[in-house]
């Protein structure tokens, strides 16, 4: 285990505010992050992650969920409260990225943390852009994520 923090951004960028998380680490790239820090873009490849975030420190995932609240609002919550809360808001790719984790541990890679940080869609249209409701929260979620590095 090393002291790598990786922060990946999932979703799907032709869906209007379902490529949330693809946006947000787009622009955090121009952010000034330590050297331990990774920033990738994981798109609708949930599977391909294994190899990224096998064996880091800290795992950050942004993207998009559904937990009936407000469009915009933003959600923190771990792989743990998904498996144990069944009231506990969705990710459109939670159980891609649960799989991913649960093979992660079974070769003894499990990120020792993992944090998921989800912002409730607007719209999940066709459309390359966010919704302006949800593109205006990206800085407040960047202020989220740059928390969690330093926690």
């Amino acid at each position: 285990m090393n002291d790598k923090t990786v922060i990946v951004g999932i979703g799907n960028i032709l869906l209007g505010d379902e490529g949330i998380g693809v946006h947000v680490v787009s622009a955090l790239r121009s952010k000034d992050l330590p050297s331990n820090v990774e920033v990738i873009d994981g798109g609708t490849a949930t599977l391909d992650l294994l190899s990224m975030i096998s064996g880091v420190s800290k795992l950050i995932v942004v993207d998009a969920v559904k937990g009936k609240g407000e469009p915009g609002s933003i959600y923190r919550f771990t792989p743990d409260d998904i498996k144990t809360e069944k009231k506990i808001a969705t990710s459109l790719h939670q159980i891609g990225l649960l799989n991913v984790l649960e093979m992660a541990a079974t070769i003894g890679e499990k990120p020792k943390s993992t944090v998921i940080i989800g912002i409730e869609p607007q719209n999940t249209d066709w459309g390359l852009e966010p919704s302006t409701k949800i593109k205006e929260k990206i800085p407040k979620i960047i202020d989220v994520v740059l928390k969690e590095i330093y926690a």
